[in-house]
């Protein structure tokens, strides 16, 4: 299916009018420009928050990833319920683009992918995505005009920002190659993720707000980075309380320190009788003399080897 900038309804016309604005007449009251300006802190707090970091280095746990998945599809399927309902108000409707831009069916998706086909049956609203979803419904009810504000937050970043997301996510967790796990990020519908965002920007330009009603906007936006920011510490708090992962296919190993039982091989917790801990029982054979005099003897061979290189 052919996107917006492909399409007869919002093709040249669209295309030209951004180039227009954004080649000469680019104005500091432009919505897309206070936006812009006036969330530059937000987003800068919100990239640096623990979850962000982590997630950008490639440190983040599946099981976490899975939640954050979980939370997007609650705030997306209320943000998208309230843009249905807004679709012909005209203090919203030229921003309205279900076909290239809605998230709610490549998040389930998702969904189906890390928890089956009874994906809806495991899943639940966070207390920190809850009220993040509250704030959306009661936007799109009753101050339609700021819905605006959390379409460009969530959307723009999606395809900015979230498409180093979805490289991150796809590397860290082995994600397989047809993109299964990571569809929320996969913009089928849109070719040139540059131009329809250039689009976008033209659309909001265009819409009919006076200073007060674009100033309340770029306040909302600023709340919605601060929802965000709230999903992101819960997240991260979650992700302090689970336990190691296992990488590379591997197992998870104690590092010595800490309560023992805490140890995923602490035969009690596990109750079973199988293997100890890795750790331990490495530790344990190192203290076996003999174990002792051959690890010595190869330390005095690799010394000579070394000291044969340098020479």
């Amino acid at each position: 299916m052919p996107s917006a900038l492909e399409s007869p309804e919002a093709g040249e016309e669209d295309i030209l009018r951004y180039e227009e604005v954004e080649d000469d007449a680019v104005s500091p009251m432009d919505l897309s420009e206070l936006l812009k300006e006036g969330t530059k802190e937000s987003h800068d707090r919100a990239e640096n928050t623990q979850f962000v970091k982590d997630f950008l280095k490639g440190r983040i746990k599946k099981e976490l990833f899975k939640l954050a998945t979980v939370a997007l599809y609650f705030t997306y399927s209320a943000l998208e319920e309230e843009m249905d309902r807004n679709k012909e108000n005209p203090v919203f409707a030229p921003l309205y683009f279900p076909v290239e831009l809605h998230r709610r069916e490549a998040l389930a998706k998702d969904l189906r992918y890390f928890y089956g086909e009874d994906w809806k049956e495991k899943i639940q609203c966070s207390e920190a995505t809850q009220q993040y979803v509250d704030r959306i419904h009661h936007v799109g009810q009753h101050e339609p005009e700021l819905l605006v504000a959390h379409a460009y937050t969530r959307y723009m970043g999606d395809l900015s920002g979230g498409q180093v997301l979805k490289k991150v996510a796809q590397r860290a967790l082995k994600l397989p190659s047809s993109e299964e796990g990571i569809q929320f990020y996969v913009f089928d519908n849109i070719s040139n993720a540059q131009r329809f965002k250039q689009l976008y920007r033209a659309r909001m330009n265009a819409l009919d707000l006076d200073k007060n009603t674009k100033e309340k906007i770029v306040e909302e936006a600023n709340k919605a980075f601060r929802f965000n920011m709230q999903v992101f510490d819960e997240l991260d708090k979650i992700g302090r309380s689970l336990a190691e992962e296992a990488q590379d296919g591997g197992f998870p190993v104690h590092d010595g320190k800490g309560d023992i039982r805490k140890c995923p091989y602490y035969a009690d917790k596990l109750g079973t009788a199988g293997p100890g801990c890795p750790f331990h029982a490495a530790v344990g054979l190192a203290r076996q003399p003999l174990v002792q005099l051959v690890l010595a003897a190869c330390m005095a061979v690799a010394a000579g080897a070394a000291a044969w290189y340098i020479l």
